[in-house]
């Protein structure tokens, strides 16, 4: 594997599961890791324990809600203070279906649908408030951990009000996650910045797979392997704006290449996170 020794990769969501596996191979290559999480004592444990597998003590904590725009901007803030590039973004961090038969519908500090918020809004709040460092960084990437369970946005019932599910909403917010990685890939074309999501592997062992399906098909280890080639194999390094199944290239839902949806999605998304333009400030 080559070398990250000179990369700085910022993962959300990696204090377990996918994301702290993720963590602990970038950083047995060398790079330079921003670890996320929202449980302060969970990020120092996980800091530690990836130390001490691999030696590499270029590691930093950021604690933030992502049920909070607030804390989203103020995560996004200490890490533009702090580091003047970043080469690899890996919006990780979601929240899942929950205990199956879950029907409560759940608000985020900001009175927006939670996971509509925590998989997808706040992933865009800072993705554009670091893409000042990202595109210093070029060649760089930007990573949306998606998945194969989507759902067409209703633009009429967009925070499902009406016959809210939970799994539907979670679904919803991965099928956004991966119209923003088109639209981003477009805005940034010529910019050295590549864009792409993936389905990393069917229902991982993970505490979020096991809390709604009760059981697994496959490991957090297929996809890290999957996650890692996307995201710093030489192959893909030229590929923006692509929805990957593990390490092949496939079809998002259809809703994903209707342009008319990804604006209105877009124009929402800005709105919602306070972000007047593609700056981040």
């Amino acid at each position: 594997m080559e070398t990250l020794d000179n990369k700085v990769i910022m993962i959300t969501g990696a204090t377990d599961g996918l994301g702290k596996l993720a963590a602990k191979r970038f950083a047995s290559r060398g790079a330079t890791l921003l670890i996320h999480g929202r449980n302060k004592s969970k990020g120092e444990n996980a800091i530690a324990e990836i130390k001490k597998a691999t030696g590499n003590d270029k590691l930093e904590y950021y604690n933030a809600d992502l049920g909070s725009l607030e804390e989203v901007r103020a995560m996004a803030t200490s890490i533009r203070s702090k580091h003047d590039t970043l080469h690899l973004l890996i919006n990780n961090a979601g929240l899942g279906g929950g205990p199956k038969g879950n029907s409560k519908r759940e608000l985020s500090r900001d009175g927006i649908e939670l996971r509509f918020q925590v998989n997808y809004l706040s992933h865009f709040l800072l993705t554009y408030t670091l893409l000042p460092i990202i595109k210093a960084a070029a060649p760089s990437r930007v990573i949306n951990v998606s998945s194969v369970g989507q759902h067409e946005l209703d633009f009429r019932d967009i925070m499902l009000e009406k016959n809210y599910e939970s799994f539907r909403a979670y679904r919803q917010s991965k099928l956004a996650q991966i119209m923003f990685t088109i639209d981003l890939a477009g805005e940034l074309e010529s910019t050295g910045v590549a864009v792409n999501c993936l389905h990393p592997a069917t229902l991982m062992n993970t505490n979020m797979v096991y809390e709604f399906f009760g059981s697994t098909m496959s490991s957090v280890e297929e996809g890290a392997d999957a996650l890692e080639y996307v995201a710093t194999s030489e192959e893909t390094g030229t590929v923006t704006g692509k929805y990957f199944d593990q390490k092949r290239m496939a079809n998002a839902n259809a809703q994903a290449y209707d342009k008319e949806a990804r604006q209105r999605l877009r124009e929402l998304s800005f709105k919602l996170a306070g972000l007047k333009n593609g700056s981040g400030d």
